[in-house]
């Protein structure tokens, strides 16, 4: 076994037991989505105020009520199409939030470059969940491309963690904005 994978085999255990506690904590599913959302509006806070590390913790927290809610939805048998709505709007509020964050730091450094980058990288973010909506309304999935929402928030966490913010933005602007360019030709070349 390699150590990547054990490391991800005992990253599900753990996964799993927070699932089964809060499952039987008759936590709904819905709550966790929306409990995720306000730790990162509190990671926003810090990203804003320069404390990227404490930030990168906090993104951390987060990141973990994000893998579980539709985990206990599934457990609980609470699975609706509204609870998939919800997560998903509050994954984009998510998101924003934390770039938004970063927005502000860099306007109060007065770094001009850094905040159009970071407005770029929020533009190539919500285009990669937006392409694949939208074009699955038309071909039944639209899976291509690489930059979703985990590897970037694993990016930001990285960035934040290591105080390597700036190469991190440049890497989810390229690849988010090739990811949607790759949704648009892979929607192009399936609705032919």
């Amino acid at each position: 076994m390699t150590y990547t994978r054990a490391i991800g085999v005992a990253c599900n255990k753990v996964i799993l037991l927070i699932v089964r506690w809060l499952a039987l904590a008759k936590i709904h599913p819905n709550v966790l989505t929306f409990i995720g959302l306000l730790i990162n509006v509190a990671a926003a806070v810090l990203l804003a105020s320069g404390r990227f590390m404490a930030a990168g913790f906090v993104i951390t927290g987060a990141a973990i009520f994000d893998m579980v809610d539709g985990r206990v939805a599934r457990e609980t048998n609470t699975v609706t199409r509204f609870g998939g709505f919800f997560d998903s709007v509050l994954d984009r509020y998510s998101d924003l939030a934390l770039l938004m964050g970063l927005l502000v730091y860099y306007a109060s450094i007065d770094r001009f470059f850094y905040i159009i980058l970071t407005a770029i990288v929020m533009t190539g973010s919500v285009m990669v969940s937006y392409t694949r909506a939208r074009a699955e309304n038309v071909i039944p999935l639209c899976k291509v491309g690489f930059m979703e929402r985990p590897e970037r928030i694993v990016l930001l966490i990285i960035g934040a963690l290591f105080d390597r913010m700036a190469p991190v933005l440049w890497v989810i602007a390229v690849l988010s904005n090739l990811t949607v360019i790759h949704r648009m030709g892979h929607t192009w070349q399936e609705t032919k």
